[in-house]
């Protein structure tokens, strides 16, 4: 068996396939929410999009509840919920529900971009240009969530959600959400898995600048990769082909669902240009796509590169069968531990300061 390293966790983008629909992208998430539990892994976010044919967790905290009552450990969140679009007070409510119904269980991890565009931004009925004031709209959140103190009640409380110690976490693909998770003494994830460019530089803010607080009292950082792993590099090659041509549709600004998978000749006829294929490969550039000794390597060689605490990582492939032989071999490489389905007692904060001293 192999050496445990840091804990690993799931993100599922609840992907639809051509020729299918939304209903059947979510019930394989709730077939996969139990079989990375079982596998060992530490959580399973979900992440909120709109208007992305190809993506079917739009309704992120409904799907979160849906995790949660299919599983009995792993930790179920956002990654993330994209405030902007939202009422602080509403996701208060929202979350402070979803640990009242899976006490110990939830994280919400916020995001200030609106996993959307400008058009359907207005039909979110919130301003599409938001989160120029996300720093005040996350500490309005906080405070909705915050144990209520003093001879007075407030007179707006998040009911459920007041004192109900739900982990915050800040997610970002710039330098922003590095300094204002450090700032804040949050747990910050970084979305390497599709914007790499600036990873080193956030991991290594975010830990400059970081400042103990209740929530936390050391950085924590959370590094998301793009993954594809199988029983040898070429399988994994050819469903990782998938992904590949779901970026290069988004590059084109026509967003549609996930694609068959193509062997490598016909991924070389599906680029329109030279340009579009360095354009994604570069958005690429982090991605770990092979069999066990390869995936093992190169993820260990990003992780000892950043520091990672945690890796959170999103497989994606035409075929469900492959996604989760993916996780399984990641698991079994990894040398992650296999639950026995019983359920956590952990509080929240308890778990992120645990998980802060690399154990899974």
């Amino acid at each position: 068996m192999p050496e445990a390293r840091v804990p690993l966790s799931v993100l599922d983008l609840a992907p639809i396939r051509e020729g299918s629909g939304a209903d059947e992208a979510l019930r394989q998430s709730l077939e996969l929410a139990p079989i990375v539990e079982r596998l060992g892994y530490s959580r399973i976010w979900v992440a909120e999009h709109h208007n992305i044919p190809g993506v079917a967790s739009s309704a992120t905290s409904v799907l979160i509840g849906a995790l949660a009552s299919v599983t009995a450990a792993i930790r179920v969140g956002s990654g993330g919920i994209m405030l902007p679009n939202h009422a602080p007070l509403v996701i208060a409510e929202q979350f402070g529900t979803l640990e009242a119904l899976y006490p110990g269980r939830i994280d919400l991890g916020l995001g200030r971009a609106p996993g959307t565009d400008h058009v359907t931004g207005w039909a979110l009925r919130r301003n599409p240009n938001g989160g120029v004031q996300f720093d005040a709209e996350v500490e309005e959140l906080r405070s909705f969530l915050a144990p209520e103190t003093g001879p007075t009640r407030p007179r707006v409380r998040a009911v459920p959600g007041a004192g109900s110690g739900v982990p915050v976490w800040i997610l970002g693909s710039s330098l922003y959400g590095a300094e204002l998770a450090a700032r804040l003494g949050l747990p910050y994830a970084f979305a390497s898995h599709f914007a790499p460019r600036f990873l080193d530089e956030a991991a290594a803010l975010y830990r400059e600048r970081f400042v103990p607080s209740e929530a936390l009292d050391r950085p924590y950082f959370m590094m998301g990769v793009s993954l594809l792993a199988a029983d040898d590099d070429a399988a994994a090659r050819w469903a990782f082909s998938s992904t590949l041509q779901k970026f290069a549709w988004l590059t084109r600004g026509a967003p549609k669902g996930t694609l068959p998978p193509l062997d490598d000749a016909a991924m070389e006829r599906f680029w329109t240009s030279d340009g579009e294929r360095a354009a994604i490969e570069a958005q690429m550039a982090l991605a770990v796509v092979g069999g066990p000794s390869t995936v093992a390597s190169k993820l260990s060689s990003l992780v000892e590169r950043v520091g990672a605490d945690e890796v959170i990582v999103a497989s994606d492939a035409y075929d469900f069968g492959a996604r989760v032989r993916s996780y399984e071999v990641l698991a079994e490489t990894w040398g992650l531990a296999q639950r026995d389905g019983s359920r956590s007692d952990s509080s929240p904060a308890a778990t992120v300061v645990a998980e802060n001293s690399m154990t899974s």
